[in-house]
């Protein structure tokens, strides 16, 4: 299995959307937000972000979209979609050992409390809870590895 990560492109935005919108249904309280105001947002931030997102690939294939920030001192993981065809097949993992193999800095994200699933991999990958933020949404850091082995994080990598 190969995964390589490239440019996002324009036409990434209505299955990026798409991951969004079903991510925010299946775990965002709409108790007290305005749905469609949320996802009015998620739309305007992704066309106007589009650049900074990378197409994640397997096997040529499309399998998912990952976007990084930089906040100088740390960089913030916000979103990861892996497509349901792809999942639980390593692909995530694979792509988060190479961004966590070549950070020099802290890694934190924001992720729904619900979600068990992304919770596992990002704590099998050294993330811990940091702060919860709200009833359903918390932040996870993991600290940048002192002692990398540049083997593994090669294998890790597989092509990214």
């Amino acid at each position: 299995m190969e995964i390589r990560c490239f440019p996002a492109e324009e036409t990434d935005v209505a299955p990026i959307l798409a991951q969004s919108r079903a991510l925010l249904e299946c775990y965002e309280d709409f108790k007290s937000l305005d749905r469609e105001a949320v996802f009015a947002w998620m739309e305007r931030k992704t066309r106007k972000r589009i650049g900074e997102y990378r197409r994640i690939l397997c096997d040529g294939e499309t399998a998912g979209w990952l976007r990084v920030c930089d906040h100088g001192d740390r960089l913030e993981l916000d979103d990861l979609y892996v497509l349901p065809g792809f999942q639980n097949r390593g692909i995530g993992t694979t792509t988060l050992n190479k961004l966590l193999g070549e950070s020099e800095k802290p890694v934190f994200l924001y992720v729904f409390t619900r979600n068990a699933g992304a919770i596992r991999l990002y704590e099998r990958l050294g993330f811990r809870v940091r702060e919860t933020v709200s009833e359903n949404r918390a932040i996870m850091e993991r600290e940048p590895c002192e002692n990398r082995d540049p083997a593994s994080q090669g294998r890790a990598a597989n092509g990214t």
